[in-house]
């Protein structure tokens, strides 16, 4: 059995601050370091998104800012698989615009749409948002 699909920033996140679905999101993530294969995507937007939550947490939660500074260094060495925002601009402005959704958000549905892969997202609203679309989104609670 392999694992393979498309996290989020939503989910990255919470292997570095406890949040709600943090305990989730380390599970999820152990399926890289098993002996199972697994291949977890992002498009490159993600570290971005990533210290942009580090920032929030640094800036407004006294979060220290070594601790973020390391976060983003081990978010690189995660061995995710990364594309380019750049493929997937089109296909994630059509999904923006089709489903009301931000750009960013829409850029993960649509790297999981060109690999046909779930996209895993702590997004719940999200996820909602998405149900009964050709999308297969996946809520890191269930």
């Amino acid at each position: 059995m392999s694992y393979d699909c498309v996290v989020d920033a939503s989910v990255g996140i919470k292997l570095f601050l406890d949040e709600p679905l943090s305990d989730r999101a380390d599970v999820l993530f152990d399926h890289l370091a098993d002996d199972l294969p697994a291949r977890f995507h992002v498009p490159d937007l993600f570290f971005i998104e990533c210290a942009n939550i580090l920032w929030k947490y640094v800036r407004y939660h006294g979060y220290p800012m070594e601790n973020a500074r390391q976060d983003v260094a081990d978010l690189r060495d995660l061995g995710l698989r990364v594309v380019p925002t750049q493929e997937l601009v089109e296909e994630a402005l059509r999904i923006a615009l089709d489903q009301g959704i931000t750009a960013y958000d829409a850029s993960y549905v649509a790297l999981a749409g060109k690999l046909t892969l779930p996209l895993v997202t702590a997004d719940e609203p999200l996820t909602r948002r998405l149900a009964g679309t050709e999308f297969d989104v996946r809520w890191l609670g269930n």
